[in-house]
């Protein structure tokens, strides 16, 4: 987007917001983050803090308004969740300029997406703990997040690492020879892996609604406290796939000597504010996250996502740290569900 676009933007933004909040910007600044929307930083006239979101035309507002009812229930039960404005005739989606607009408060923080501190890792149990326990009672999503991890093919997950190095060559990949000894070990851990993480997982698993993409890059943190919980997906999911995935933070399992205290602190604050989920689940969550990674692929190549060069940086970072996260766990799988089924029957944290 050049200059003008974006002064056409921002000036489509201003009318948008008076016409249907009755609200008058006096500062709009672009925000780089997000890749369904176009999104903005407001301050209005009366001093009010807002981030603004533009939905592509591509958007599903459905799906869009389904998500930010899910987020204002949380915010109704004490969870971390920006408030949503509703527009004049009381909805969180508003169409106005040919768009479609969605505003919320601004949190106080940011994205933080170094390695946790054990402090965060706890709080961050404590909130989602405390969104499981209410989203129990939400109705389920029709959109349902994929499990290729419980019940994919191995044989066909395999022939994947083929298929992403293909992939790879056609695309000039600036480090082609180390993603190659990636696939290869990948391939060699689902095959010598995967069934036996699967033997000793929990027959049944909880299944409800969720927030589906937890991760750091959708908490907004200030000090050691989740202070907003952002961008909600809401699909059906299991609440053990979502602790392991938070807890296991490939950005903290790779980067900090304390990843495994980080994992503890998270599931004990976990279980002690949402004791529902049985303790064989909360065990599970690491075998449960080391399985979601195995059949992830996300981050081996880039150039098809067209991101912005820093953007693009991240990701190939984040596919070097899960490479590093899915030794870790492997290595230190037993002792982590020793230490993990202390915690659980324990009944968690004070």
């Amino acid at each position: 987007m050049d200059m003008n676009d974006a002064a056409r933007g921002a000036a489509l933004m201003a009318d948008a917001l008076w016409d249907r909040y009755g609200l008058a910007a006096a500062v709009i600044e672009p925000v780089h983050m997000g890749t369904d929307t176009i999104n903005r930083w407001v301050m209005t006239e009366d001093g009010l803090r807002l981030f603004v979101k533009e939905y592509r035309s591509t958007a599903d507002l459905d799906a869009a308004r389904s998500a930010w009812d899910m987020a204002e229930y949380c915010r109704a039960a004490r969870v971390p969740v920006p408030r949503v404005w509703p527009d004049v005739d009381g909805d969180l989606v508003t169409i106005a300029e040919g768009c479609a607009w969605a505003v919320t408060d601004e949190a106080p923080g940011r994205v933080n997406s170094s390695a946790m501190t054990v402090a965060l890792a706890e709080h961050i149990g404590v909130v989602m703990g405390r969104m499981h326990r209410a989203l129990a009672a939400y109705p389920m999503p029709q959109k349902v997040q994929q499990s290729r991890w419980r019940t994919g093919s191995v044989e066909g997950a395999a022939a994947r690492c083929g298929s992403v190095l293909a992939t790879a060559l056609g695309q000039r990949h600036d480090h082609f020879d180390q993603l190659r000894l990636d696939l290869d070990q990948r391939r060699e851990d689902l095959h010598q892996h995967v069934h036996r993480l699967r033997e000793q997982l929990p027959d049944e698993l909880v299944e409800q609604a969720l927030h589906a993409d937890l991760s750091r890059t959708n908490m907004i943190v200030l000090a050691d406290a989740v202070t907003g919980v952002i961008d909600f997906r809401g699909a059906r999911a299991l609440p053990a796939w979502e602790l392991g995935r938070a807890a296991f933070d490939p950005r903290t399992v790779a980067n900090s000597p304390e990843w495994i205290a980080c994992a503890l602190a998270m599931v004990s604050a976990y279980h002690a504010e949402n004791p529902s989920l049985p303790v064989g689940e909360a065990q599970a969550c690491a075998r449960i996250a080391l399985l979601y990674m195995l059949f992830s692929f996300y981050g081996a190549t880039t150039a098809e996502y067209g991101l912005p060069p820093a953007a693009e940086a991240d990701l190939k970072r984040h596919w070097r740290e899960r490479q590093t996260t899915i030794r870790l766990l492997l290595n230190h799988l037993d002792e982590l569900e020793d230490a993990l089924a202390d915690l659980s029957a324990g009944g968690g944290g004070s």
